[in-house]
């Protein structure tokens, strides 16, 4: 039973297999098609044997003759696919003018071998796709939606926002949604790559694609379908499968004044050799023919989009999702690297520690006033500052004219009067401080509470302290880096300077730039760029976007990043564990390495088949094995990857 389940099994993906790749179809045809035309050759039937042998060269080389005229006639270009076929059909009309039949087999051999390559390497990257493809396929069809009572599935790109919706036990979350009712674990790999459930309950987030555990939940649509994380992500991975690293588009511009070289010295190769060293016209044709196959760039070109693709099927199956292949290739040259405090270095689940009013009104007037326009703000400070006001069951007052200043603050109009909230930069000259409030603060940042102040037209109302907690990867995150080399490792915040220190001194930072302004990090992070080329920069807030952007490589955290740090940033942590770092590091340093290994063996061994074509002589079919076999130890080389 065992055996007939595991013959159909076989069966099935050998059936698979041929379905999803033609020049695998083709291929093995033109395979058997070549073993009939060479049986018959030695039978003697030649007539029988020429038309097999030429149909074997249609099926087999339509795919390459198309690719190859396609770029000769838009791009006017040449390319490999156009040499190969170019020498085949060279060795078929030599054969025929010699009456030489075994010629004819080679070239159909040299076609067989082309579209065997071909087929694999296809057949080899639908593997990276698929790996790719399966970490982002748990994604549901339909949705058990709540209407008028009644309980329907519908698809899941019909669901509307504010739509109910229930997730019963051993369920995908279809969509992005939060838990109005229930509570349950969720298995969340499929987006973080952590293993271990998380729980959720009432006023959490879930993620489509997520698994739900032994829970029953009430879910309630927040964004369209399209727009969920998931959706996202799958896009993010399309779009790093078009986009080629500046190493291969460096290669793809080198191919073409490659080939155009190869045609101008093969010419000269076909006509020279007999005035230069004696040879027959027929020796000559045949060794031209030869170099335009042994001399063909097809492993240099696979040297590197196969390995930089695997690296990013691999990064996202540990929770780590690069944007394109070219920032796994920055990544493996970061000399530096820069971290923002709240929210990336420390959890950004920030808390109320102290409320100090200095006026006649009482702690929770100074609390709802300042959580009035922090409701406006998606700063962690506020986030905290708003969920005090919460817990106390403090209800907001009416703002108007509310103004956002990044890495500042907020103000807007309250009781007819302009409040602001947040840092004192550029107030403190209109605004007179009470002693004993700013020795309050001044101790208080010191114990490492972040202090934002209050302030009703040029009055101080009070102060009000939050403290955050440090991530716990944080300090071994730190050291992996060291360990790996990176020796320059900066925080760029816009906290006081005595928190930031405080913060860097635990975490293992030993260079900080504090009380900064967003523009403040992109003129930093241009002066690090100028004195260590590549720097990373790794943040999570809206105020972080133009450092992200500015870097050479961005790093979100993928959960508490905000939705512009996550567009803006190269790399996201889907996760939010700042250890997975270190493995995205390691990963493109490997990939880099994978790469140059790649590189150099695929020039070594043209030189070498140049060589043995010249002075050792081999046959055509030897030097087609040798080429078309490089590029497939290159191919599969890069897969190496795809192994954890």
């Amino acid at each position: 039973m065992n055996v007939a389940r595991a013959k159909l099994s076989t069966s099935i993906y050998i059936v698979r297999l041929f379905k999803e790749n033609s020049e695998l179809l083709a291929a093995s045809i033109c395979g058997v098609l070549v073993l009939l035309g060479w049986l018959m050759l030695n039978l003697n039937w030649i007539g029988l044997s020429v038309a097999i042998l030429c149909a074997a060269y249609v099926i087999g080389g339509y795919e390459s003759a198309r690719e190859g005229l396609t770029t000769l006639v838009r791009e006017k270009e040449l390319d490999v696919d156009l040499l190969m076929i170019v020498a085949a059909l060279g060795a078929a009309g030599l054969g025929l003018w010699r009456q030489e039949y075994n010629l004819i087999v080679d070239g159909a051999i040299l076609i067989l071998i082309f579209a065997i390559s071909g087929a694999l390497e296809g057949v080899a990257m639908q593997r990276t796709e698929r790996s790719i493809r399966g970490l982002m396929s748990l994604t549901a069809d339909v949705a058990r939606i709540i209407r008028g009572n009644r309980e329907q599935m519908i698809p899941v790109e019909q669901l509307q926002v504010g739509d109910q919706i229930l997730v019963k036990p051993g369920e995908l979350i279809p969509t992005d949604s939060i838990v109005l009712e229930g509570k349950s674990t969720l298995n969340e790999a499929s987006i973080t790559g952590e293993s271990m459930p998380v729980e959720k309950a009432a006023g959490n987030e879930v993620f489509a694609g997520t698994l739900n555990g032994n829970g029953a939940l009430w879910l309630k649509v927040h964004q369209p379908p399209e727009s969920s994380l998931i959706q996202r992500i799958i896009q993010l991975v399309k779009d790093a499968q078009t986009e080629a690293p500046p190493s291969q588009q460096f290669i793809e511009r080198f191919e073409r004044g490659y080939a155009k070289a190869i045609v101008f010295i093969g010419v000269f190769l076909a006509l020279l050799p007999p005035f230069l060293w004696g040879w027959d016209w027929e020796t000559t044709i045949y060794r031209a023919l030869i170099f335009l196959v042994v001399a063909s760039p097809c492993a240099l070109m696979a040297a590197i989009m196969p390995t930089l693709l695997s690296g990013i099927a691999n990064g996202a199956r540990q929770g780590i999702l690069f944007k394109s292949s070219a920032t796994l290739e920055a990544l493996g040259q970061v000399k530096a690297i820069s971290f923002d405090k709240t929210g990336t270095l420390t959890t950004g689940q920030l808390q109320v520690t102290q409320i100090i009013p200095v006026t006649e009104r009482s702690k929770s007037y100074l609390l709802t006033v300042a959580a009035t326009l922090e409701a406006y703000s998606e700063h962690p400070i506020g986030e905290a500052i708003v969920r005090a006001a919460q817990q106390r069951n403090l209800f907001k007052l009416e703002a108007s004219n509310v103004r956002a200043e990044a890495g500042r603050g907020i103000e807007g109009t309250i009781e007819e009067n302009r409040v602001w909230v947040g840092k004192l930069v550029g107030l403190e000259a209109n605004t007179s401080l009470p002693a004993n409030l700013e020795q309050t603060c001044h101790s208080l940042e010191e114990q490492g509470n972040t202090v934002v102040w209050i302030i009703q037209a040029e009055r101080v109302l009070g102060a009000i302290a939050v403290a955050d907690t440090i991530r716990p990867e944080a300090q071994g995150a730190i050291a992996q880096l060291k360990k790996l080399g990176i020796k320059h490792i900066i925080m760029l915040t816009g906290d006081n300077e005595r928190t930031a220190h405080q913060i860097a001194q635990t975490v293992g930072i030993d260079k900080v730039y504090a009380e900064l302004l967003p523009e403040d990090k992109i003129h930093i992070l241009r002066r690090l760029q100028k004195q260590y080329q590549t720097v990373a920069m790794v943040g999570d807030g809206i105020n972080d976007a133009p450092a992200l952007a500015q870097a050479s490589v961005g790093i979100a955290m993928g959960v508490t990043g905000t939705d512009v740090a996550l567009e803006t940033a190269d790399v996201i942590l889907m996760a939010d564990r700042l250890d997975r770092l270190e493995r995205a590091i390691r990963l493109g340093r490997r990939a880099q390495s994978i790469v140059k290994q790649n590189i150099i063996f695929a020039i070594a061994f043209i030189i070498l088949l140049l060589t043995a074509n010249f002075v050792g002589g081999i046959t055509l079919p030897i030097g087609v094995i040798g080429h078309e076999g490089s590029t497939l130890v290159v191919t599969l080389s890069g897969l190496r990857l795809l192994r954890g």
